[in-house]
């Protein structure tokens, strides 16, 4: 991003995307941040210079009103970094809650969709720009744990990896954040089972490396895996067997 660009941020108030926010504003990026947690969101937008925006993604009026927040105070929109996202905790079986369903469904797939749907058109009158979207190695690999985040999360990789070749001809590119298990508040109770576990958790710095570094790619429809202890880079998918004649 160079200095004066405008990025909207949702799910800005913290974590992954307080991280980018920072960043990005670093480098002379002017920044919206949208979320629902009114008092971090003011806080980090304070720290930063950034204007903050109340925003329940799974709305598409709440996406739109964002979007016309960054056009009302800076004239132009460059990045939407769709990043909002919410763990499921629940399974299938008795525990299995539809109203929950419904409520993280609608924020880590609905929020992703709205907000490309609403971004797409100030990003062209820009003359382009890029769409990331947070999605998660829970979005490459199978997770027998949380089916359901998996399959919303399996929803984003394949949004972007389809979206990024029809809006290649107008000049946006669309990128995927992958992460693993990141240090962040949508880990809850699992933090202290991971860390007996030995797993490593990645520190939020390290995604902030990855999503600047996506940043700079030259494709459109990637996903960038972010896992300890390798260099982020866009994950290889393999081709899927055609037809025979």
């Amino acid at each position: 991003m160079n200095d004066g660009k405008v990025a909207l941020i949702t799910g800005g108030a913290g974590g992954i995307g307080a991280e980018a926010a920072r960043r990005l504003a670093a480098t002379g990026a002017r920044i919206v941040l949208a979320d629902i947690d009114d008092v971090a969101g003011k806080a980090t937008a304070e720290e930063i210079g950034a204007a903050y925006v109340r925003c329940d993604v799974s709305s598409l009026a709440d996406n739109e009103a964002a979007v016309a927040t960054a056009l009302d105070r800076y004239g132009r929109l460059d990045l939407v970094f769709l990043n909002a996202g919410l763990a499921s905790g629940f399974g299938l079986g008795d525990d299995f809650d539809a109203t929950r369903y419904r409520r993280v469904m609608g924020v880590n797939l609905d929020g992703v969709v709205y907000g490309a749907h609403a971004a797409i058109p100030a990003l062209t009158a820009a003359g382009g720009g890029t769409i990331v979207a947070t999605a998660s190695m829970a979005g490459i690999v199978g997770i027998p744990s949380d089916p359901v985040y998996a399959a919303n999360k399996h929803a984003v990789v394949g949004f972007v990896r389809s979206l990024g070749e029809n809006l290649r001809p107008l000049g946006i590119k669309v990128q995927g954040l992958c992460p693993s298990f990141a240090d962040t508040a949508i880990l809850g109770g699992n933090k202290a089972a991971l860390e007996e576990m030995g797993f490593p958790i990645l520190p939020v710095s390290a995604v902030g490396d990855a999503f600047m570094r996506l940043l700079d790619s030259e494709g459109t429809g990637e996903c960038w895996f972010v896992v300890p202890g390798r260099e982020s880079e866009p994950f290889n998918f393999r081709r899927a067997p055609g037809p025979r004649v």
